[in-house]
């Protein structure tokens, strides 16, 4: 009689572990601040060009304003406007109590970001800026309320104007559909107009110093495309880094 052997059973075939999804390589987060440079990169281009950062447009001066070279006539120019304190005056009085002229800079709204940046610049260069005898004031649409909580809460040494109808505002030519546009106004003692132009925060400072270093009316642009050209090539290098990044990746 034949003995039937029991055949063994196989064992189980193993179990393949599960694939780990793939996590973020290397480079991506090494990408990710690339990206973040060129953006940076780009604001600073924007700002050489335009004086402008975090989004602001470039405005014109309102067709009619006065220019750089022209000598108002200031007898009833720009209305009346009121300080922070609540005196009543004109740009034909503030003119009469300077020495050499009046630097006027405009700001949307008092106590927000970019006001708060622009005011403080002003603050902070004070004293070089009045040296030659200009009187420096901060222009707006704000109430007497606002603009003095503004100037206590930043320690402001210059008087803030307040222009509710924006009638020096727009007669300077930075009044805008949307209310009053971020820039600079400076006229001499004679009336003439020295700087006449929008910009950003720290650019409506650079142009008073510019005037005051001894230059009649002040140009930032001049200077830009050479800043423009150095930016640009950065940014272009720190592009092609992102790029060659995202390829290694892909």
């Amino acid at each position: 009689m034949v003995e039937l052997r029991k055949r063994k059973t196989p064992p189980p075939a193993p179990v393949r572990p599960a694939k780990k999804k793939a996590g973020p390589k290397a480079g991506a987060s090494k990408a990710s601040k690339v990206k973040a440079a060129v953006a940076e990169k780009v604001e600073q281009v924007k700002e050489a060009v335009t004086g402008k950062a975090n989004g602001e447009k470039e405005v014109a001066p309102a067709s009619g304003a006065p220019g750089v070279g022209d000598t108002i006539d200031l007898t009833s120019f720009g209305g009346e406007v009121e300080t922070n304190d609540g005196v009543k005056t004109t740009l034909a009085k503030l003119l009469q109590e300077s020495k050499s002229g009046v630097v006027l800079f405009t700001y949307p709204r008092a106590s927000t970001p970019g006001c708060t940046k622009q005011v403080c610049f002003f603050r902070d260069s004070y004293e070089p800026l009045t040296a030659t005898g200009f009187s420096i004031y901060g222009l707006s649409a704000d109430s007497t309320k606002a603009n003095t909580t503004f100037k206590t809460k930043q320690n402001l040494p210059y008087p803030l104007l307040c222009d509710p109808s924006a009638t020096l505002i727009k007669a300077i030519g930075l009044k805008s559909t949307k209310g009053t546009t971020r820039g600079v106004f400076v006229i001499d003692k004679a009336g003439k107009v020295l700087a006449a132009e929008p910009g950003g925060p720290q650019g409506t400072v650079d142009v008073v110093k510019k005037i005051v270093d001894g230059s009649e009316s002040a140009a930032p642009a001049a200077e830009a495309p050479k800043e423009v050209a150095e930016i640009a090539k950065t940014a272009g290098e720190v592009a092609d880094t992102a790029a060659k990044i995202d390829g290694e990746k892909a």
